[in-house]
């Protein structure tokens, strides 16, 4: 299955908004619709937006009716623009950005090769992320032993991705290609339930056994030796100060509790994925609309008028992390030495 995909100079993209009752497809012709299904959610998860982001440029630059190169760089700096201000966090939107850009640049020709060479790069970056993801997979299923309940949170999937494989699922997945029974344990991940309604479809999908818990109810399920290892992906890994992991809120809480019962606490997640740049206080933690949290479903479940806190992310601190899967293999502690494997 692909999430995105460009298709008679359209992009197409899974609704993942009406998932898992309904499997329904967005057709973009512009990239403010692109943009739009971004900052809804109608596609999330770090690589897949940054792949939309992507191919959200190279539309920009489709539809432009610009006579000139420099003109019609112009306006794809002007989508660019707009596409970045959807989702300030995840590392992989903006790393899209700038490869796009820096391919628009360094382009010498008429418009009508700028346009076929940003459709082009949008497309690789594409392909890449599926081959990155199965490389990754295979790396990190050495990781799980035949028998591991694995515990996860939100969905880091081939939903997250642009298609195929995953990130954190991408592991699980690998492993029980080579014949690993495994099972896995999803935190709903409230409040918009990307465990529930995405990581329990995939799974399910896949014939890989899945239970889901309500994301209070992890502790319990650690504590009573029914999650044997964790893994999840990750939004943002921040290398300039020992690689804190930025991910779905509630990750930090699990990262505690994992060390605390002394089970390992993994993450796995694409180069693309780490910001070798800034630090940690120049990052901005997403804050999202508080009907997330006051409603579920379209139904509201809280009092009216009463104040909301709705972050999207938290920050794991390099300590509560046992090792980072990547496509150029698995990084261990200390990371502020041995990240520089990666770069």
């Amino acid at each position: 299955m692909r999430t995105i995909w460009w298709e008679d100079n359209k992009v197409i993209l899974i609704n993942q908004q009406k998932l898992p009752n309904s499997l329904e497809y967005i057709e973009c012709t512009a990239y403010q619709r692109v943009a739009t299904a971004i900052k809804t959610l109608e596609i999330r998860g770090a690589p897949a937006i940054g792949v939309a982001a992507a191919m959200g440029i190279a539309l920009a630059a489709y539809q432009s009716q610009a006579q000139s190169t420099n003109q019609l760089r112009k306006e794809i700096n002007i989508a660019a623009q707009a596409i970045q201000e959807t989702r300030p966090t995840a590392r992989n939107l903006f790393w899209a950005i700038e490869r796009m850009l820096q391919r628009a640049q360094s382009i010498q020709g008429t418009p009508a090769t700028v346009r076929q060479e940003m459709i082009r790069e949008a497309n690789t970056i594409a392909e890449e992320d599926i081959e990155i993801n199965k490389t990754m997979g295979n790396y990190g299923a050495a990781l799980l032993e035949d028998g591991d309940v694995i515990g996860t949170i939100c969905n880091a999937g081939w939903l997250a991705t642009a298609g195929e494989y995953g990130t954190a699922l991408g592991v699980i997945k690998v492993a029980h290609q080579q014949g690993k029974n495994l099972s896995v344990i999803a935190m709903e991940t409230r409040p918009v339930l990307q465990g529930a309604r995405l990581t329990a479809f995939e799974l399910s999908q896949d014939n890989i056994s899945v239970q889901v818990i309500c994301d209070g109810a992890l502790g319990y399920c650690i504590s009573q030796g029914l999650i044997d290892k964790f893994i999840c992906g990750a939004d943002r890994i921040v290398a300039k100060d020992g690689c804190h992991v930025i991910n779905k809120v509630g990750t930090h809480t699990a990262s505690i509790v994992a060390q605390y019962y002394g089970i390992p606490f993994y993450v796995a997640a694409p180069i693309s994925t780490f910001d070798f740049n800034q630090s940690l206080q120049q990052i901005t933690i997403e804050e999202r609309e508080a009907d997330e949290v006051t409603h579920i479903m379209g139904h509201s479940i809280m009092p009216n008028n009463v104040p909301v806190l709705n972050p999207a992310f938290d920050i794991t601190p390099p300590e509560l992390v046992t090792a980072i899967i990547t496509e150029k293999g698995i990084i261990y502690p200390p990371y502020e030495k041995n990240i520089h494997q990666v770069q």
